[in-house]
């Protein structure tokens, strides 16, 4: 009976100096903020909203060959570091707020800018990402009613072939920039064409993005807020 306690006092002590001892670290756990693969900080933080591998989500597809060829680091970096107030865009830095370090944006825009295509519209001439000057809303409702009404709408309202661009909840929550990203870059999972597709052989000019996107800023409701800046 004795060598029996004794034989399990021995199997006891034998598993417990097993274990981990007070203290220590398990060496297969990473610190979240230590976390650097792409595909791991898009599926955790970004998918959500762009979809996997940048496209079939509810926001503009950042795997989009168009967007890509439009946006640079800068603007990738600084709209994943601060967001954009007001909108569904919330800042992912921890000097904004978010819970990333610098060293994981980094690696997110690295990521994105994976998918791009260099040299992608190199001789199309596109319309510039920021709006150089502001538009004019009057001039604006004409380029509406020749590139964009057949598919929304005479008053944007939409129709059997587009769903509503003038719905106050939905211009409250998007930027002037993220209205004017669209209407270049356009939504071809959705089967709107970027700036060249609207009208065969007569592409939006820069005038022309900058005008229609301001008379969508004035279908804003009154007293909401003008939100300018920001990606997407």
């Amino acid at each position: 009976m004795k060598l029996q306690y004794g034989f399990l006092t021995l199997l006891i002590l034998l598993i417990a100096s097993c274990g981990p001892r007070e203290g220590a670290v398990d060496a297969t756990v990473i610190r979240p903020t230590k976390i650097l693969d792409f595909k791991t900080l898009y599926s955790e933080n970004c998918a959500g909203c762009h979809g996997r591998e940048g496209k079939g989500g509810v926001a503009i597809a950042l795997g989009d060959a168009v967007y890509l060829a439009l946006a640079d680091d800068q603007v990738l970096r600084n709209t994943t570091a601060k967001g954009v107030p007001g909108t569904a865009m919330p800042a992912f830095a921890q000097s904004s707020g978010g819970f990333l370090t610098d060293q994981q944006i980094d690696a997110i825009v690295t990521g994105i800018r994976g998918w791009a295509k260099p040299g992608f519209l190199s001789d199309a001439n596109p319309p510039p990402y920021t709006a150089p000057t502001p538009g004019d809303p009057t001039r604006g409702a004409a380029t509406y009613t020749t590139y964009c009404a057949s598919c929304h709408g005479a008053d944007g309202k939409g129709s059997d072939h587009a769903s509503s661009i003038v719905d106050p909840a939905f211009l409250t929550l998007v930027s002037d920039q993220s209205l004017r990203t669209t209407v270049i870059v356009g939504r071809p999972e959705m089967g709107a064409p970027d700036w060249r597709g609207d009208v065969s052989g007569k592409p939006l000019s820069p005038e022309q993005v900058s005008d229609v996107v301001a008379w969508l800023s004035a279908q804003r409701p009154p007293n909401s807020p003008k939100l300018v800046g920001g990606v997407r």
